[in-house]
């Protein structure tokens, strides 16, 4: 098994490409940890899923905007697993609408999501990776940030930044051992993905080499191949998973 014995955090846990993370990630030797919004029926079948595979699931409802909640979260899952080996940051959220309707609010919202909470989330639980000097951490984009494509512009700023983000923390964090990932879906076909309207879709396809939408399990199968030791030469990379656009 790829990740055999190791302690996972995967955020957003109970979403489409979250509940896959937990599930590949558990079938792979990881005990899980994963946060959630609101959802408790869909976290009580990630957690059954995660010990369907042999492993240990800790599932706990904290906001990834919550500093507070986010430290007793931390504490938590070392008090329940010993450490942290692995972080996966793919909580997220987004909102179709055109550049002209986005209001401050609607940005602010979408940019703390998913830029500042995966700052937040990411220095509580690098602190403890510096002390073991160990550790893996994969962030989720989205092609939206990368490609000329009709997508909401304040998602698409916000999943670029992650990319800067990741390449500059593996920077920083590679005399600790830590390497720092970044993944890069196409569309799904489910998430947020179900979300883009009809033309777009259309589009993508036309253009997509694969001609077919992405699945949660294939970002899935990749994120834990790079966060396993046959991945220890990866780092500082933003891997594009898009069918080939």
């Amino acid at each position: 098994m790829l990740l055999e014995n190791k302690k996972a955090l995967i955020t957003g846990g109970t979403g489409a490409v979250g509940e896959k993370l937990c599930e590949i990630f558990s079938q792979e030797g990881a005990d899980v940890a994963f946060n959630y919004a609101a959802n408790l029926d869909k976290a009580i079948k990630v957690s059954k899923l995660i010990e369907q595979n042999g492993r240990r699931a800790l599932a706990i409802q904290c906001s990834v905007l919550d500093k507070q909640g986010i430290d007793l979260m931390v504490a938590d899952i070392l008090q329940s697993f010993g450490r942290i080996d692995l972080l996966v940051n793919n909580a997220g959220i987004t909102q179709i609408m055109p550049f002209a309707l986005i209001e401050e609010e609607d940005w602010d919202r979408t940019m703390n999501v998913n830029v500042k909470g995966v700052f937040l989330i990411t220095k509580a639980v690098v602190r403890k990776m510096i002390s073991q000097k160990a550790g893996v951490i994969v962030n989720i984009g989205s092609i939206a940030g990368q490609r000329l494509l009709e997508v909401p512009v304040h998602y698409a700023t916000s999943k670029a930044a992650i990319g800067g983000f990741t390449i500059s923390l593996a920077k920083e964090l590679a005399r600790y051992k830590i390497r720092v990932n970044c993944i890069v879906p196409g569309m799904l076909d489910s998430g947020v993905g179900t979300n883009v309207p009809e033309k777009q879709f259309q589009e993508y396809m036309k253009y997509c080499a694969a001609g077919r939408p992405g699945r949660p399990e294939e970002v899935a199968h990749l994120a834990a191949f790079l966060c396993s030791e046959k991945a220890a030469y990866i780092n500082a990379q933003n891997l594009i998973v898009d069918g080939g656009l």
